[in-house]
């Protein structure tokens, strides 16, 4: 007979786990308190990065089953989810996930639901970078300043042109300028091919 666990993540020391408990129980899922694994541990940490889900894995055997109250307790985004899924699956351990009608994510249907979350991650994410490109341009475009703030004002790089010029070395100005020689090179570059 299949053991079941449950895995319950809440982010700070003010949440509990007590509602997600609750909800696996009444969904119908009959889990001896000792095979309740609860946590708290930001959603921003990777699954098998996580101190109660690494114990949780070293319990699970072939056959078990692991219930979870919504997919975001499984991994830190889409991909961390769905690689975490298959490396159950691969166990042969079955994950019911009750926000998505309790299906089994191993199953044929589970795994064509994950294929969908993951395509609208990849496709969020792509929307994201579009739009990050986008903005850059459009800043570079009305002239501010993208990335990092410059080291050295205006009349500090002038004066770094003049001093190579004179034959300084780059190392020679890093140092005297407490910046790295990349600085001073990208100076040197910008002034060449502006």
């Amino acid at each position: 007979m299949s053991r079941v666990f449950a895995y319950c993540r809440v982010s700070t020391n003010e949440q509990t786990t007590d509602n997600q408990v609750r909800e696996i129980v009444a969904a119908g899922f009959n889990v001896d308190p000792k095979r309740i694994i609860t946590e708290i541990v930001s959603g921003s940490v990777a699954a098998l990065e996580r101190k109660g889900f690494a114990l949780l894995l070293n319990k699970l055997e072939s056959g078990d089953v692991l219930v979870v109250t919504k997919l975001d307790r499984l991994g830190r985004n889409a991909m961390d989810v769905r690689s975490t899924i298959e490396m159950l699956d691969a166990a042969v351990i079955r994950v019911h996930c009750l926000a998505l009608g309790g299906v089994d994510l191993t199953s044929p249907a589970g795994k064509m639901t994950m294929q969908v979350i993951a395509a609208v991650a990849e496709f969020e994410r792509d929307l994201l970078i579009e739009r990050t490109q986008a903005g850059i341009s459009r800043a570079k475009a009305a002239g501010t300043h993208c990335g990092r703030p410059n080291r050295l004002t205006p009349d500090s790089s002038k004066q770094v042109l003049a001093r190579l010029k004179d034959g300084i070395s780059v190392a020679a100005l890093a140092r005297e300028l407490q910046v790295s020689r990349q600085t001073i090179m990208r100076i040197r570059d910008t002034a060449v091919v502006g």
